[in-house]
C-alpha cells in the first residue's frame, strides 16, 4: 500500500555512507524500540523488582520507562543504546517512586498508640486505687522514702538529703516499706 504522504514528499536516495548518518539523525525507530522492549521486558521488570517491592509498581515503572523513551526516541541516536536508555529510565523512575513513598510516609500522621481496652483501663485504675490505699497504710517515713525513691525517681542519697536522714535509714525505711506494701497488696 502506498502512503498518501509518499506522493507529496519527494523521495531522496541517500548517497553511500550517508545512509548511516541519516539513520543516526532520525533516532531509534518505533519498530526497533518496540522489539527491544518486547525482548527485554522481563529483564527490565527484574531490574525494577530489585529496586521496588511490589509487582504492580515494577510493571508501572517499566511501562512508564517505555513511554518516556518512546517519546524521546529521536534523542536516542544510536539504536544499540536503546536498551541502555530503557534500563537507566527504569532505574530513575524506581528511585522517584521510592522518594515519593518516603515523602508520603513522612507526611502521614503518626498512628495513635495502642489504647488499652475499657476492661484493662478499669483494672489498672483498681490496682492504682489499691496501691494508694496500701501506701496510706504505711508509716509516714516509709511512705515518704518510697514516693521520693520510686515515684520521683531519686537516688537513695538524694532521698537522704531531702529528708535529712542517713543513707542507712533511707535503705531501712525503703525495704520495710516495700515489704509492708507487698503484704497489703497480696491481702487486697
Amino acid at each position: 500500500m502506498i502512503s498518501p504522504w509518499s506522493a507529496t514528499r519527494p523521495t531522496r536516495v541517500p548517497a553511500q555512507g550517508a545512509e548511516s548518518d541519516d539513520a543516526m539523525a532520525a533516532g531509534t525507530t518505533v519498530d526497533h524500540l518496540t522489539e527491544t522492549y518486547r525482548v527485554h521486558y522481563k529483564s527490565l521488570l527484574g531490574l525494577a523488582a530489585l529496586l521496588l517491592d511490589d509487582t504492580a509498581s515494577c510493571e508501572d515503572v517499566v511501562q512508564e520507562a517505555f513511554i518516556r523513551v518512546h517519546s524521546a526516541r529521536k534523542r536516542v541516536r544510536d539504536p544499540e543504546k536503546t536498551l541502555a536508555y530503557l534500563r537507566q529510565t527504569v532505574v530513575n523512575l524506581s528511585r522517584s517512586a521510592l522518594r515519593r513513598r518516603i515523602v508520603g510516609l513522612k507526611l502521614l500522621s503518626k498512628p495513635m498508640p495502642d489504647m488499652a481496652s475499657a476492661e484493662e483501663g478499669a483494672y489498672e485504675q483498681l490496682e492504682r486505687d489499691e496501691l494508694i490505699r496500701a501506701m496510706r497504710g504505711l508509716q509516714r517515713r516509709q511512705r515518704e522514702v518510697l514516693v521520693l525513691r520510686y515515684f520521683a525517681d531519686m537516688t537513695e542519697a538524694q532521698v537522704a538529703e531531702v529528708l535529712g536522714l542517713s543513707l542507712g535509714s533511707v535503705k531501712a525505711y525503703g525495704s520495710r516499706g516495700i515489704a509492708a506494701l507487698r503484704v497489703a497488696m497480696e491481702a487486697a
